[in-house]
């Protein structure tokens, strides 16, 4: 399997891709194709390493998620990343093409989620059970048609499948994201793509904003917005 390597930034600290549908960020094993081993060889490559090559992973996006994925290109800047996730200074802002239209044109939406794994699918529940997480994001409209509907969505909090659960729970599932209630076909993965992150910079502490372009398969979903 040959995984695409699409660069949106680099420099001695940082590696910034945007990652296609269909591929994992990071494998089980270390021979899995994964992005992230894609990566290393395009490192390799590009700057001539001998030996193993360091990449550290940072956040991570589903197999059919597209868009930004930072990774680091040294172990003090993967320890400040993973600093700036914790602390939730990540700023990440998403856009879904989903089924019908939400009950509110801008709104926030709190559910507590329950991972279950023998499903592999998250569940959501209107109120706190047993084991559940809060997982808070906010969405906005930003176009519709007579069967589906663009959003940019900013999460607040980060959970396993968080906007594929919190969208079925508000009878808005992804296109193409049957696993969540989709009855509308996707070409390639589901519509879901992580259109932005601003992060501070690990060395220079400059606050940093990379955007990756939408996949060509939304385009004639767009156009129809």
């Amino acid at each position: 399997m040959s995984i695409a390597i699409n660069v949106l930034y680099e420099d001695n600290h940082l590696l910034i891709l945007n990652k296609p549908t269909n591929c994992i960020v990071q494998g089980a094993q270390p021979d899995q194709p994964s992005l992230l081993e894609a990566a290393k060889e395009y490192v390799r490559i590009a700057y001539d390493k001998p030996g193993s090559v360091y990449l550290g992973v940072v956040s991570r996006l589903d197999r059919d998620v597209t868009g930004v994925v930072p990774l680091a290109r040294t172990s003090k800047s993967a320890a400040r990343l993973s600093e700036q996730f914790r602390n939730r200074s990540v700023e990440k802002t998403y856009i879904a093409l989903v089924q019908g239209c939400p009950p509110a044109i801008e709104a926030q939406v709190k559910h507590w989620l329950v991972r279950d794994e023998s499903m592999t699918k998250t569940r959501w529940y209107n109120h706190e059970v047993p084991g559940s997480q809060l997982a808070i994001l906010s969405y906005r409209v930003s176009g519709s048609s007579r069967d589906w509907s663009q959003l940019e969505i900013v999460l607040e909090t980060g959970r396993k499948h968080q906007i594929r659960a919190q969208l079925e729970a508000v009878n808005c599932p992804i296109l193409g994201d049957q696993k969540y209630g989709s009855e509308i076909s996707f070409p390639r993965g589901i519509a879901l793509h992580c259109a932005s992150v601003a992060i501070d910079h690990p060395i220079t502490k400059l606050r940093q904003l990379f955007k990756a372009p939408l996949p060509s398969c939304w385009q004639r979903y767009i156009d129809q917005l």
